[in-house]
């Protein structure tokens, strides 16, 4: 194992940048790329966009890349049509292979067996049922099958070499069916393979031993071990460190940590979850073991990773979203431009959400991610720079702007307020949400870099903007007024009955909520602002340790599975004082419905901890001295609230571009609308800052 030494380069990153000897690999750098389907793996017709998805990466510097995972054999897939390293899709990846040695990068096929996770209906696993997160009945594996099992996985790590790769991964955490072995909860066997814990470790040890026989010891050997499965009935720490000991004697080259099972009711990646809130458990594991140790799970954050290595808790990290939003970081870093570099938000609106739903994964602030063939910033010709106006400063405005620059083309870009940012600025802050401001950071950090004229405090006319070849209107929305009567916001309580205000008012501070709170609209922004107003001070996820405390995390040397019954919110133990929020709409569906598929559930959570009271199927009436009239379940009532939040949707800021389409003449500037001016319905961030980009790379 080779101690970081400082960089030539990037002093303030010497560990992160500095080689390492893996295995009979050298590492150019301590960043590793984390496995992550991203919905390109499944079939041949995707190859040429994986194999651009992988090979940017591997220009972008970083040190390894993992694969998303691909089965040893039919029944292991993630569903029907899933991966599956077979001979001919192994031969095929020699495109992948070569792309990336190429760019003179490393990188590992994950074997990846389902097990009871698996959306097929040939699942298997160690004692047979169904998980929450397929529809099918998983049979156990028999005896032969099991055997069978360590096999095929051997037989397709030798393909996996043969094809170019430089070895490959064992998927034994998240809850998959190596994960599955080793938790009594979901193995229990009387054979060999079960019957305590030794049994049940079992089959990972004899899997990691005959791929080791099967790729020889030049390739790299990793094994993904579950630190912490947050589930009942999980592993004890005794039997992890047990574990990771037996793998590193059967010739695992590293351990690449992982936390929680898919279906754990924990958070790990989401946003809320505190940076490096695992690392601890990392550092434990290291200091048992004589192999090397990848930390993981919300550690995007570089500054961070440096400390990690730095104090040596780790010996590499994995980044998989943070090199979805920027494939190019570690050269950024080497070459000392880390303020340049695209900030992961953890959102999981455009990665993890898609993949989970079946679609292609992509980021929102990175949109050519995993669509690096199709959405194509070319350089123009010096002939061909126009000068472009981009009017308003919100997501769209900013990425339309940067994409316009860093093509070649001059930009000016224009704000009507003081600040950049838009709707992102103000969802920066909701607890929980707090890493998206790193996003704003960056962006204006890369603006800066780029090129490109900012104009704050502007609200440009058409004959200011009479001089530019393209005008692009990405002017943003406003909240939606309600037209009922009473329902007119006031920037003062009245003397009488509840005072109404938007939730920008809200977030920007230009209004208070009393204690009794009333929230029309629970979208994503409604349920936003339920949290505003009901989350502890200072929010969880300041503090890793208050927000194990929050879930319900702990010792997994104490409690098998590493978790408790989360305690419940009571105002002794929370710094915020109690308030009564209700949180009312129209729609019969389940609060919360449309909200993402990795995010939705931590936020109901959320709500339900803070006795947020839900109605649901409501019609609103009016506002008046006796508070909001309303009718739920058939019943007149009234809720005598202080302070009414409208979060009835959005409608779109776009007098700007009627103004500019009223006057248009062959001289005039060629007009574009992105983002929420274009469409506000279902305010959606992605959106509008792929269409931003698509109309930057059109110019």
């Amino acid at each position: 194992m080779t101690s970081p030494h400082p960089s030539s380069a990037a002093s303030r990153y010497r560990a992160l940048l500095s080689p390492l000897d893996l295995g009979r690999l050298t590492l150019k750098n301590r960043l590793v790329m984390g496995s992550m389907h991203v919905g390109l793996e499944d079939h041949p017709g995707d190859l040429a966009r994986l194999s651009a998805f992988l090979g940017e990466r591997a220009r972008g510097g970083v040190g390894l890349i993992v694969t998303g995972g691909h089965s040893p054999n039919r029944s292991g897939r993630l569903t029907a049509g899933g991966a599956q390293a077979d001979e001919r899709t192994m031969t095929r990846h020699q495109v992948i292979t070569r792309e990336v040695h190429d760019a003179d990068g490393r990188i590992i096929l994950q074997l990846l067996h389902a097990g009871r996770y698996a959306a097929q209906p040939l699942a298997a696993s160690p004692s047979g049922g169904r998980s929450p997160l397929s529809p099918f009945r998983s049979r156990r594996l028999t005896r032969r099958g099991t055997r069978r099992t360590v096999e095929q996985f051997a037989l397709a790590a030798r393909r996996a070499v043969d094809a170019g790769y430089d070895g490959v991964e064992l998927m034994g955490s998240e809850g998959y069916l190596l994960n599955q072995f080793l938790a009594p909860t979901t193995n229990r066997r009387r054979d060999r393979f079960g019957r305590g814990a030794e049994g049940r470790r079992a089959l990972p040890l004899a899997i990691a031993a005959a791929v080791r026989d099967a790729i020889g010891e030049d390739a790299l050997l990793s094994y993904r071990i579950s630190l912490l499965d947050l589930v009942p009935g999980g592993q004890t720490w005794d039997e992890t460190v047990v574990l990771a000991k037996g793998l590193a004697e059967r010739g695992v080259d590293v351990l690449s940590t992982g936390i929680g099972w898919h279906e754990a009711r924990v958070p790990t990646i989401v946003t809320s979850v505190p940076r490096g809130a695992f690392v601890p458990l990392t550092a434990q594991l290291r200091s048992e073991v004589d192999v090397p140790v990848i930390a993981s799970n919300r550690l995007h954050d570089p500054d961070l990773a440096e400390q990690v290595l730095a104090r040596g808790e780790a010996d590499l990290v994995s980044m998989a979203r943070q090199l979805l939003a920027d494939p190019h970081l570690p050269r950024k870093l080497a070459e000392g431009r880390s303020g340049q570099v695209v900030a992961c938000i953890s959102c999981n609106q455009a990665c993890l959400d898609k993949v989970f739903v079946g679609k292609r994964a992509s980021c929102l602030v990175n949109p050519r991610a995993a669509h690096e063939t199709e959405l194509v910033l070319t350089p123009v010709a010096p002939r061909r720079v126009r000068k472009v106006a981009v009017v308003g400063g919100g997501p769209a405005g900013l990425e339309a702007a940067l994409a316009a620059a860093e093509r070649g083309h001059v930009v000016t870009l224009f704000e009507a307020t003081e600040e950049l940012g838009g709707q992102l600025r103000l969802a920066a802050r909701i607890p929980g949400k707090e890493d998206y401001a790193l996003a704003l950071r960056s962006w204006r950090m890369r603006l800066a870099a780029a090129g490109v004229g900012i104009r704050l405090g502007m609200r440009p006319t058409p004959a200011d903007l009479a001089g530019f070849h393209d005008v692009i209107v990405a002017t943003g929305v406003a909240p939606r007024p309600v037209d009922l009567p009473g329902f007119a916001p006031s920037a003062e309580p009245p003397a009488a009955g509840p005072q109404v205000v938007t939730y920008q008012d809200l977030l920007e501070e230009r209004a208070v909520a009393g204690e009794r709170v009333a929230i029309i609209g629970a979208g994503g922004i409604g349920v936003d602002v339920a949290e505003y107003l009901t989350s502890p001070i200072p929010s969880p996820t300041l503090d890793a340790r208050a927000w194990r405390e929050h879930w319900g995390v702990t010792d997994p040397s104490a409690v098998r599975g590493g978790v408790t019954a989360a305690p419940q919110r009571t105002e002794a133990n929370d710094g915020r004082r109690a308030r009564e929020v209700h949180l009312l709409q129209r729609k019969e569906t389940k609060i919360g419905a449309g909200l993402g598929r990795t995010t939705g559930w931590v936020h109901r959570a959320e709500l339900r901890r803070a006795g947020v009271i839900q109605h649901r199927g409501v019609t609103y009436e009016r506002i008046d001295e006796q508070g909001l009239h309303l009718v739920e379940d058939g019943e007149a009532r009234v809720l005598e609230v202080d302070t009414v939040v409208l979060c009835a949707g959005q409608v779109s800021v776009a007098d700007l571009a009627a103004e500019l389409g009223a006057g248009a003449s062959r001289t005039s500037p060629r007009v574009h609308v992105v983002g929420g001016a274009d469409l506000a319905a279902e305010l959606d961030a992605e959106r509008a800052i792929r269409q931003a980009v698509e109309v930057a790379s059109a110019l």
